[in-house]
């Protein structure tokens, strides 16, 4: 098979699809691997290290599409300023990346007019149920999201100039996380380690018993309602949404007319933005223009967290990803799937035709079953 990796043309995101190491176990197996020039920069891998591995580098990203049979990228394509990869996409091929359709009417639309065989991340599955392709991204976001949020808090940012950690004689800030998945545990190990007040709400009652058994008292845990989420949203110095239904749009957890409990000057960091957002108020920004503010909360809504440590990020996200491309790349898609059992739900779009139920749900689609 021949695997075209782009430049990655997102604002700000310098992730790349392989690494070197991907690259050899492709070309090892008799694929061909085409690389855009200069499109590991951003991770600190040069083309030199590509080439050495067996890739071809290739200048210009229309030749990367049009001669490839299989797209490995990180994020959902895009239409900018730098270019249109819709239009470059041809029917059958496959589209292996981060969709993240069903807050994404538009990217929908398009890559249904494409007819590609679209296989997100998100939506990949272990044989219990769990999210293998989200995972590292999960852990580097929900890490990533107390960082960012103290910052924000600083005065210079627009914060109330609170730290966390408080010092002796003052009392830390309180971080309130939403979710107690994987970004939720990862945000937790942050705040805690920082020394804040954690709350941690979620609906998983044994997910909250397990945060206890493994923090005890340094943080606090409440079933998640809406009458918990109003008490604890009134404490919060930094809220932190990390809500995921797999492949579907995030419930609005905190609503427009909840913000005004808010502190002045708290933080709200929403991780699950890039499945609509799990605080009504917020939308999508990009690392060049992060915060905005709403009825005195700042609010950061980065689609593409883990882009700002790209180096990091692209080695823990290609460790997960490259099982199943290798599996996509030696049997084809179909063959893929059948022997795959996880790689089915992983198809959200199939040659004109939606095939994820939580994207037909969202958007509105009638729901097509993959034939085979």
């Amino acid at each position: 098979m021949i695997i075209g990796v782009p430049s990655e043309i997102k604002p700000q995101e310098s992730r790349v699809g392989l690494v070197p190491s991907g690259v050899k176990a492709l070309t090892d197996r008799g694929h061909t691997v085409l690389i855009q020039q200069g499109a590991g920069d951003g991770a600190g891998v040069s083309d030199e290290e590509f080439l050495r591995q067996g890739a071809r580098i290739v200048h210009e990203a229309r030749d990367v599409w049009g001669e490839a049979e299989m797209i490995v990228k990180v994020k959902e394509p895009v239409a900018n300023e730098r270019g249109d990869e819709f239009s470059m996409m041809h029917e059958g091929q496959i589209l292996y990346t981060y969709l993240h359709l069903a807050p994404d009417p538009n990217q929908t639309k398009r890559l249904l007019e494409r007819k590609v065989v679209g296989i997100a991340y998100e939506t990949i599955e272990a044989r219990d149920g769990s999210l293998p392709l989200l995972v590292p991204m999960s852990e580097v976001a929900g890490r990533m999201a107390v960082q960012a949020g103290a910052t924000c808090l600083e005065k210079p940012h627009g914060g109330r100039g609170v730290l966390l950690g408080g010092v002796p004689g003052v009392e830390p800030g309180v971080v309130v996380i939403l979710g107690f998945g994987v970004v939720g545990k990862n945000a937790a190990k942050m705040a805690v380690g920082l020394g804040a007040e954690v709350w941690i709400l979620d609906v998983n009652l044994p997910a909250l018993r397990y945060a206890d058994d493994l923090w005890g008292g340094r943080v606090k845990t409440l079933m998640s309602n809406q009458v918990n989420i109003s008490k604890a949203i009134r404490r919060a110095d930094l809220l932190v949404g990390a809500v995921l239904i797999a492949g579907a749009k995030a419930p609005h957890l905190v609503t427009r007319n909840m913000l005004p409990m808010m502190k002045e000057g708290s933080v709200i960091v929403d991780v699950a933005v890039d499945q609509g957002g799990c605080i009504e108020t917020t939308h999508p920004t990009t690392h060049a223009d992060p915060t905005y503010v709403v009825d005195g909360v700042i609010h950061y809504g980065v689609a593409n967290m883990p882009g700002a440590v790209a180096r990091t990020s692209t080695f823990a996200l290609t460790n997960a990803t490259l099982p199943f491309c290798l599996r996509l790349a030696d049997l084809g898609v179909e063959e893929a799937i059948k022997s795959t059992p996880g790689l089915r739900p992983g198809v959200n779009v199939y040659r004109g035709e939606v095939t994820c139920g939580p994207v037909a749900e969202a958007l509105g689609y009638d729901l097509a079953t993959l034939p085979f």
